[in-house]
């Protein structure tokens, strides 16, 4: 859904899976900020798997295909198990293919639940067990809500858990210029209230609070989910998320249609939107933030996920030029928590052996998620990792986002079926900036989905 259309690099034919045999990153026991001690442990307990082979097909390719082998070059080193990687871009299809074909690899790696729940329900899927479970529930921020993303019936109809998270994103950040901040006197707000009337100040001064772009191409709309995504969990209970995603509570519900319309109190006030109402939709997703960095700023506040500094000039220092804040909750409903919108990547047994059981216990030692976070474009929320093993301070503060997350709520429209996900809710957040009512664009959205058959 939306991360197809935020790829830049698309490889046509599926990747041949070479044994893996490389130089580890960084040298065992040299470098104080890892956690050495972890990995002597797997190491000593994963001894008698060498010589066993382990198959793998994952999502990543390009630049994040290298980063996830320097982490796979530390599970290897530990077992000696001999690790095949490959990937496709059709991986999707690709994976339901091979599954149903009897030729699974060990492990798959999808970033879809929706799709794991499929595989899961057909019988493809191999439980990873309550203890699993337990540990991701007590160890990774909201761990609860992690566990939920991998809870999935099988066969028979019984729930069991049969996905492990790794690698998230996090896409509850709004994203300003701290030279625009102190000449203007502004402050970062703590609350969503603060956040409304920090806009109102803005625009009582003259200026412009915000820059919001909806085009995308073939896309165009998806970057209002994401707000109105975020409007639900910090309206909601998870539950009522959760629910929202799976129809079973409906589109036309008013818990959801007051989201939509809080959206709307920011993209369908002219006062508040670089270019006016009428500039929402038109604009590109990639260049809406680019009004930041204008002198006078075209705008002070940007909404976007983690990815977006890709798109900021060149040369911008993220710390420095431009820095982010979490998108704060609603003082009045501090019931709530700390809740994250965001998504991630979920390892599921396809094929079980030995070795596929030690990687997924390999994810839980600190150090096969700090060798990535050590590098670039890695977040997790595991509690247990050296946070100063981050890159960056900057990547380090949205890592404690994460860890520190009460709740944490999935991708709402990668969690929908694509008419709606990838359909309906685009087309729908277009009508309303344009004009239409939060009403009876959300009964449109759910006339669609009722439509589904």
């Amino acid at each position: 859904m939306k991360k197809l259309f935020l790829t830049t690099v698309a490889i046509a034919t599926l990747l041949s899976g070479a044994s893996f045999a490389a130089e580890l990153k960084f040298k065992p026991g040299e470098d104080s900020k890892f956690n050495w001690k972890s990995y002597e442990a797997f190491k000593t307990a994963n001894s008698s798997l060498k010589g066993e082979t382990l198959t793998i097909f994952g999502p990543w390719r390009g630049e994040d295909e290298a980063l996830f082998q320097s982490v796979l070059a530390y599970f290897a080193d530990a077992t000696g198990v001999n690790v095949r990687y490959s990937s496709s871009e059709n991986y999707e299809q690709q994976i339901v293919i091979d599954t149903q074909a009897g030729s699974p690899p060990n492990v798959a790696i999808l970033p879809q639940p929706g799709l794991l729940a499929d595989l899961a329900a057909k019988g493809l899927l191999t439980p990873l067990g309550d203890e699993t479970a337990n540990w991701v529930k007590e160890n990774y921020g909201a761990g609860q809500s992690w566990v939920d993303l991998g809870m999935y019936k099988n066969k028979d109809g019984n729930k069991a858990y049969f996905a492990f998270p790794f690698k998230a994103d996090v896409k509850s950040l709004v994203w300003y210029v701290p030279e625009n901040f102190e000449e203007a006197g502004y402050k970062v707000p703590e609350t969503m209230e603060d956040l409304v009337k920090l806009s109102d100040q803005i625009v009582a001064d003259g200026g412009t609070p915000w820059c919001i772009g909806l085009g995308s191409g073939g896309a165009t709309g998806w970057p209002a989910t994401d707000w109105v995504e975020d409007f639900m969990l910090r309206t909601q209970p998870l539950d009522v998320y959760q629910k929202w995603t799976t129809n079973e509570v409906k589109f036309n519900d008013p818990r959801v249609v007051a989201a939509i319309e809080e959206f709307g109190k920011f993209a369908k006030n002219d006062k508040y939107v670089s270019g006016g109402v009428a500039a929402v939709a038109s604009t590109d997703f990639r260049d809406s933030p680019k009004g930041l960095f204008d002198i006078p700023p075209k705008c002070y506040l940007h909404r976007q996920a983690s990815f977006i500094p890709s798109f900021f000039p060149e040369g911008t220092k993220v710390g420095t030029d431009v820095d982010f804040f979490y998108m704060p909750t609603f003082a009045s409903k501090a019931d709530l928590g700390k809740p994250v919108l965001g998504a991630g990547t979920l390892f599921t047994i396809t094929k079980d052996s030995k070795a596929a059981r030690a990687l997924v216990e390999f994810l839980k030692t600190p150090i096969a998620h700090e060798v990535w976070m050590a590098q670039s474009g890695f977040l997790t929320p595991f509690k247990g990792v050296n946070k100063d093993a981050y890159a960056n301070d900057q990547v380090k503060r949205q890592g404690e986002i994460l860890t520190t997350a009460t709740t944490f709520g999935f991708d709402g429209s990668d969690l929908m079926p694509g008419k709606i996900g990838a359909g309906a809710f685009w087309t729908g957040m277009i009508d309303f900036v344009g004009g239409k009512s939060a009403p009876d664009v959300a009964e449109g959205i759910q006339k669609a989905w009722d439509a589904i058959k």
